[in-house]
């Protein structure tokens, strides 16, 4: 098993604070935010881990992290060189899969509690992907999933009329034929690879199971979630959390 974060974008809805610097180098409670989906990898025993950002910012974020040796772990580095979408990200990490299943995380996706029981959820399932839930208090700005009792019946990007609470989150698990699934979809109206396209494949192939996470999350990419990203993370000393509630 392997780990790959998404710490690309120009994170504009942060903007001032993201004028000079990747948004994933800002501080979260104690730490810099991408110190978090590090420690959540760390936290499931994913020691190999590729972090993907644009050019522009990959002198800093290679500064900052080194080689891994100081949170246990062996990073590997990837430019994505244009913002086409987070499947087109992820498809970057073909060759440092090689033949592992892979934890995605996008890098400002901020938890509480450990992934490491859905990890393991997710190695036993022997095929196909995992999403992990959260519920949310505004859907129509999220990816929504439609559930039944066991199963993601579909997933809906920013809905109008939600069909449920629950978004699905920036940590994805999938076996690693899903560099197959990206090749094989077509670029969204927004000129993008969708990694809810991605997700919709293995739903149509009922091989795509769902957790929910324990504990806050947030992705701290506007202003308000950032804020409450801090103050997350200052609660706990920005500890990870083990086990789920």
């Amino acid at each position: 098993m392997k780990g790959i974060i998404l710490a690309g974008g120009k994170g504009t809805r942060l903007y001032p604070l993201t004028k000079i610097t990747n948004k994933h180098l800002l501080p979260v409670g104690k730490e810099p935010m991408i110190f978090n989906p590090i420690r959540q990898l760390t936290s499931a025993g994913i020691t190999d881990v590729l972090i993907v950002t644009s050019r522009e910012h990959m002198g800093e974020i290679v500064n900052l992290l080194g080689s891994g040796k100081d949170f246990g772990c062996n990073f590997t580095f990837k430019v994505q060189d244009e913002p086409k979408g987070i499947a087109d990200a992820l498809l970057l990490g073909e060759n440092f899969a090689g033949s592992d299943s892979v934890v995605v995380i996008l890098g400002d996706n901020i938890a509480t509690h450990s992934i490491k029981p859905y990890v393991d959820h997710f190695i036993a399932q022997k095929q196909g992907a995992k999403v992990l839930l959260k519920q949310v208090s505004e859907p129509h700005a999220f990816g929504i999933a439609s559930l039944d009792e066991k199963k993601i019946i579909k997933i809906q990007e920013k809905p109008n009329k939600p069909e449920s609470n629950y978004a699905v989150i920036g940590i994805y698990m999938y076996h690693n034929g899903v560099f197959d699934v990206i090749k094989n979809i077509t670029v969204s109206s927004r000129g993008e690879l969708e990694i809810t396209s991605v997700n919709n494949v293995y739903i149509e192939r009922q091989e795509l199971t769902y957790d929910i996470l324990a504990g806050q999350w947030t992705d701290a990419g506007t202003l308000e979630s950032y804020r409450l990203a801090n103050e997350m993370l200052f609660n706990i000393d920005n500890r990870i959390i083990d086990g789920e509630m």
